[in-house]
């Protein structure tokens, strides 16, 4: 037996298999510094957790409508209006198992065989296979980190065929930590506009920005973006409820029924509990996100100021999210036990090896000269973890 031709063009995720290597290593007893993960280390708010107690308390265990509870869409809705400046209705709104299932629901009901998707590189790894599995084309834009990796008008343009059905955009971003201002957005709608494509906004890391940066959403630019525009949220980053598998869409009430037949005929509904949950996350007290950011602001300076102290990395201050993605070209073709580095992969491997730490090869995300490392772990982890990369790259061989 064989697998199917779609499931076999793409693999698996590169973020999470790395992820279960260096928690397997751990388990066994070697002491990694795991800087893989994607998701917040602080504990989901009491708050939060008390109303999914209350849900199964209270027996609200039962299948909900498949695209959210009334309740949770009225709190998303307030959420958009609130933060976004953006006007929804209920048909227009979609709650589901995550951000990668709104992503994914997307995929399936906008992409038709052919159709080509513009994704800047680098990119969250799920965007080109999701792409894939929905027999489209990722168009892979490449961006330079003398711009933020931001991709450029020019280089959007030169993308364009046709063929283009969307540009996936991903602001603040993973891996590189860039965030779009509002002239680059601005830019970038015209082109929507002109070109009558389509926007899939994943706007997951809004809530985690620094250095007074404010977020924008490209779809409340105006009623002409905002009729391209997909916007895709949850609550894994900004509420540290990564296993609560909550995430949500807003978009044109076309787009956003057709994802809800599929997701009816994929998971059903969202969990209820969790979506009570969520209710409780976007309407109870938020002065948890403040506290998480100057956290992991703290982190965030201290990352960046070790890596570029180490001979051969340069590293770029990210405006948003919880990494950073070190340029470690430098050390491409020196040895270690007469056996060359040659890419982020080869890196990444020697790291986790010898030095017991466990970093995302940039080549996963589109761009080999970089690795990817998440400091949503403790200070006390980061510096252990910064200690044996020194120490690991300061042995690498001519």
């Amino acid at each position: 037996m064989t697998p199917s031709i779609r499931a076999s063009s793409i693999k698996p995720s590169p973020t999470l298999s790395l992820d279960s290597k260096a928690k397997a290593l751990k388990a066994g007893g070697v002491d990694v510094v795991n800087f893989g993960a994607g998701e917040p280390d602080f504990d989901t708010p009491d708050n939060i957790k008390e109303a999914a107690i209350k849900a199964i308390n209270d027996g609200f265990t039962k299948y909900t409508p498949v695209g959210g509870t009334d309740e949770l869409k009225t709190s998303v809705i307030e959420k958009f209006k609130q933060d976004n400046n953006l006007e929804y209705e209920k048909n227009e709104i979609i709650v589901s198992c995550g951000a990668k299932h709104s992503l994914y629901n997307i995929a399936g009901a906008l992409f038709n065989p052919g159709d080509e998707i513009i994704i800047p590189a680098p990119y969250w790894v799920s965007y080109p296979d999701q792409a894939l599995l929905h027999d489209a084309v990722p168009v892979i834009a490449e961006t330079d980190e003398s711009n933020s990796f931001r991709i450029t008008p020019q280089t959007l343009e030169s993308c364009l065929s046709d063929k283009t059905k969307a540009l996936i955009l991903n602001s603040p971003s993973n891996p590189t930590g860039l965030a779009y201002d509002q002239n680059s957005l601005e830019e970038i709608a015209e082109l929507a506009i002109k070109h009558d494509f389509y926007i899939i906004s994943d706007e997951i890391y809004e809530k985690i920005v620094y250095d007074g940066f404010r977020h924008s959403s490209i779809a409340s630019l105006g009623k002409d973006i905002k009729e391209r525009t997909i916007v895709v949220n949850g609550l894994s980053k900004s509420h540290a409820m990564t296993g609560w598998r909550i995430g949500f869409a807003a978009g044109p009430k076309e787009i956003v029924g057709a994802m809800t037949k599929i997701q009816s005929q994929s998971t059903s509904n969202p969990t209820s509990i969790a979506q009570k949950a969520a209710v409780e996350a976007l309407t109870g007290t938020q002065d948890f996100i403040p506290l998480m950011v100057s956290e992991f602001d703290k982190r965030r300076l201290y990352i960046i100021e070790r890596l570029n102290k180490i001979e051969g990395i340069t590293c770029s201050k990210p405006l948003g999210a919880f990494y950073v993605f070190p340029n470690i070209s430098s050390f491409f073709g020196k040895k270690f036990k007469g056996k060359p580095l040659t890419s982020s992969f080869d890196l990444s491997s020697y790291l986790l090896d010898e030095a017991q730490v466990a970093a995302v090869p940039g080549g996963a995300f589109g761009d080999d000269k970089y690795i990817r490392l998440s400091y949503a772990t403790s200070m006390a982890v980061i510096q252990k973890g910064l200690d044996r990369i020194e120490s690991a790259l300061a042995e690498l061989q001519q």
